[in-house]
């Protein structure tokens, strides 16, 4: 533990490193921190509007809290097991994807991740632009400026920074929502609500799917923020602190939105920030609450904005060979995909609510066979046998194009679209099912099975074991070197 204080407190506040393998030298934190990040990622009012929406579309409030219990109980595990990753591989996410897509197609998936975090963060900004407006008495269109520039600085600082704003957030989420409940329970007769169960399958599923794709949107980046714990961390230990964190914080947050909703006579629906502060009261305890609300997104959209970041490094480093980032470098980086979401958030800030729910379900099409293809060749094919140099390298182990894991990824896509219900899109089979949307499931079960078959006959050679980058000095600038050694798996 001593070991480890010592290496965090010699870390700048700015973040060196952006796509490079993290030595173990620079390993650092707890698994303690990836539990406050992930709540304090989710205590959050981008939560408690997507609870909401399993009442607000229809849902009675006993029968949604528990599809939205459901739902993150499976997304949170998909997401937990790519959290595992990130100390054993020292890597971001998206860029072990090459194992299964190839050093240039996994440009693919990554490419719809970054539409994941615009849209992710220009809906996250509409309501944070409304609490600052709120607080400052401004407008929402300056209220979004203000706290594009917050994320901003807090995303070019990195990390460390990321991780002390989680434990923040966490501390002031608890605090907050603990207070809204108490007001919450002294204002509505919640027993009466939960008396009223009316079960349809078709409003239950959507409240499994509602909390499913919050989880499942977390698992392009979430490796991301575990990468940087000592390589010899429990996988197991990972997987809970990380998913526990996850799922704990969504669904208060989103239980939280099911009863407000339920409560509010048709009062949530377009102000959504407004109604949940006042629950709590007015004055300076609002002004507390509307504060507590723009912090609380901090957490989440800089995790968005870091993620971007990091992704176009990857499709970038993917063609160009090894890219090492510098400060000025990331601040462009980070100024185009703020403002690029900023500008969709000043847009669409006047119909937030129908459209956010419509985004969240279509993006399970294109991110759950993903998932699938990721975690089936991580722990079933591969066994966490990675060649990470060869991960820069389109002419070695990976290639440039691998067919087969692109393949699958397509007909992951392809099979859930007749199972679709959103205003984007509906498939033929949806109105059979009584609208039902069950895509995600689909998207998640046939792609794993048929890359499992498909992996185990045609996958390419497999290492014996676990190949990392050479690791030089820790104080000197991120590797350029193919080089490698091996290291045993623990």
């Amino acid at each position: 533990m001593a070991g480890n204080t010592d290496r965090a407190s010699n870390k700048p506040l700015i973040e060196r490193r952006s796509i490079d393998y993290i030595p173990e030298a620079e390993r650092h934190g707890r698994l303690f921190s990836q539990f406050t990040l992930w709540m304090g990622a989710n205590l959050q009012i981008t939560a408690i509007v997507t609870g909401a929406l399993a009442v607000v579309l229809g849902g009675d409030v006993f029968w949604s809290l528990i599809g939205l219990l459901i739902g993150q109980l499976l997304g949170g595990g998909v997401m937990a097991l790519h959290a595992a990753q990130g100390p054993k591989l020292g890597l971001p996410q998206m860029i072990s994807s090459r194992v299964q897509f190839g050093v240039y197609g996994a440009a693919i998936p990554i490419v719809l991740v970054c539409l994941m975090y615009l849209g992710f963060t220009a809906t996250g900004t509409v309501l944070s632009g409304q609490a600052l407006g709120q607080l400052f008495g401004v407008s929402d269109t300056v209220g979004i400026l203000i706290f594009a520039s917050v994320i901003v600085l807090v995303t070019v600082l990195g990390y460390r920074v990321i991780h002390w704003i989680g434990r923040v957030a966490s501390v002031i989420g608890v605090i907050a929502f603990v207070y809204l409940f108490s007001r919450l329970i002294s204002q509505v007769d919640v027993g009466a609500l939960l008396q009223i169960r009316h079960f349809s399958w078709s409003s239950f599923l959507l409240a499994v799917s509602l909390a499913a794709s919050w989880q499942i949107a977390f698992g392009p980046y979430v490796a991301d923020y575990s990468r940087y714990l000592p390589s010899n961390t429990s996988a197991v230990k990972t997987f809970f602190a990380a998913g526990a964190g996850s799922v704990v914080g969504a669904q208060v947050a989103m239980i939280l939105g099911v009863f407000a909703a339920a409560s509010s006579n048709g009062q949530f629906a377009g102000h959504e920030v407004a109604y949940i502060v006042g629950l709590g009261g007015a004055g300076a305890t609002a002004a507390l609450l509307y504060f507590s609300i723009a912090f609380g997104k901090v957490t989440i959209s800089t995790l968005n904005s870091y993620g971007s970041f990091m992704c176009i490094a990857t499709i970038i480093s993917g063609f160009k060979g090894h890219l090492t980032v510098t400060r000025l470098q990331r601040l462009v980086f980070v100024l185009v995909i703020v403002g690029a979401a900023t500008l969709i958030a000043l847009l669409g800030q006047h119909s937030f609510l129908g459209a956010f729910k419509s985004f969240i379900l279509f993006l399970l099409a294109f991110f759950t066979p993903w998932s699938a293809i990721n975690l089936v060749d991580y722990y079933c094919i591969t066994r966490e046998r990675y060649d990470v140099p060869a991960l820069a390298d389109p002419n070695g182990r990976y290639g440039r194009w691998n067919i087969l894991g692109i393949s699958v990824y397509v007909f992951g896509v392809l099979v859930q679209l007749p199972f679709i219900s959103t205003k984007f899109y509906t498939g033929p089979l949806v109105a059979a099912l009584g609208d039902v949307d069950i895509s995600w499931i689909i998207g998640l079960v046939l792609p794993a099975a048929v890359y499992y078959v498909c992996a185990k006959k045609w996958h390419s050679a497999v290492p014996d074991q676990l190949i990392l980058p050479v690791e030089q000095n820790s104080h000197a600038q991120p590797e350029k070197s193919g080089a490698s050694r091996v290291a045993a798996q623990a």
